[in-house]
């Protein structure tokens, strides 16, 4: 059977499309991992090839799908490193669109390179295993490792996203000034007056997380905020006050963090003022 290379890059674009549908509708279904993978390992780099090496005489079919898996997870990577420094940063959104992007783009040029080419010099693919037989020994050995390269890394990402490893389990917890700040917290509060942070927690658990946090000044209760719930990765960022009840220098102000109604405290911030 002969698939043309017309046809496949359709098809590619087809998936990547439906998978962006995926994600955005059903952002936890197994689908994820089961078109991502493509999508990051093949889409780009088999576009990529073609776009570049649009004539079938330019290389073989093992060089081709060896070289689609290479680019593909170069594009990948310099494609992050590239949103690493944009507004948008690095995340699935961001990720999905730009390589979605980059494979348009690049299927485009390659339907345009090929398009005036005459039928013996189009790239086509052939499934025959027929054929497997009559290939000499380099052929038949390149093919094996390709193939077993290909479905260990596949193996590995799916264990990785499928068992995520619980010491990365965490949460973020600090204060920050009016503007945003880890410095030039208010240290000089008139009795009577209430002093402002922001307190900020990131959610860093894997699992939805229920936070509460305790203040307190001078190991008095001094308000409470939450409970909140927090996604894995989601983050809050609130402005909460506090107001001391006595004059004198030197008193401390502490912030308890609370996960899932625990009576202890799994974090604590501590922040020293002095009241006139």
């Amino acid at each position: 059977m002969r698939i043309k290379t017309h046809a496949i890059l359709y098809i590619i674009n087809v998936l990547t499309a439906i998978f962006f549908i995926i994600v955005t509708i059903f952002p936890n279904n197994i689908l994820r991992i089961i078109l991502g993978l493509p999508l990051v390992l093949l889409f780009p780099g088999y576009a990529l090839v073609e776009a570049i090496f649009h004539r079938k005489s330019s290389m073989d079919r093992i060089e081709r799908a060896a070289l689609s898996f290479v680019f593909s997870v170069a594009v990948t990577i310099i494609l992050g490193l590239i949103l690493n420094y944009t507004v948008w940063g690095i995340t699935v959104y961001s990720m999905l669109v730009s390589v979605a992007m980059f494979i348009l783009i690049t299927s485009i040029i390659a339907w345009f390179r090929q398009w005036k080419l005459p039928e013996s010099e189009e790239s086509i693919i052939y499934v025959d295993f027929a054929s497997w037989s009559k290939q000499n020994l380099l052929s038949k050995t390149m093919s094996i490792i390709l193939v077993t390269v290909t479905l260990s890394t596949i193996g590995i990402l799916i264990y990785k996203f499928t068992k995520p490893n619980t010491s990365d389990r965490f949460t973020e917890f600090y204060i920050l000034n009016s503007a945003g700040e880890a410095n030039d917290y208010p240290t000089e509060i008139t009795l009577g007056y209430a002093g402002q942070v922001d307190l900020v927690i990131i959610n860093e658990e894997q699992k939805l997380t229920t936070y509460k946090v305790q203040i307190e000044v001078n190991g008095l209760p001094n308000g409470t905020f939450g409970p909140i719930n927090l996604e894995p990765g989601e983050k809050s960022d609130s402005e909460i006050s506090f107001t001391p009840t006595t004059s004198g220098e030197h008193q401390e102000v502490e912030f308890n963090l609370y996960e899932n109604g625990q009576n202890e405290s799994n974090l604590n911030l501590h922040l020293w003022i002095n009241v006139h």
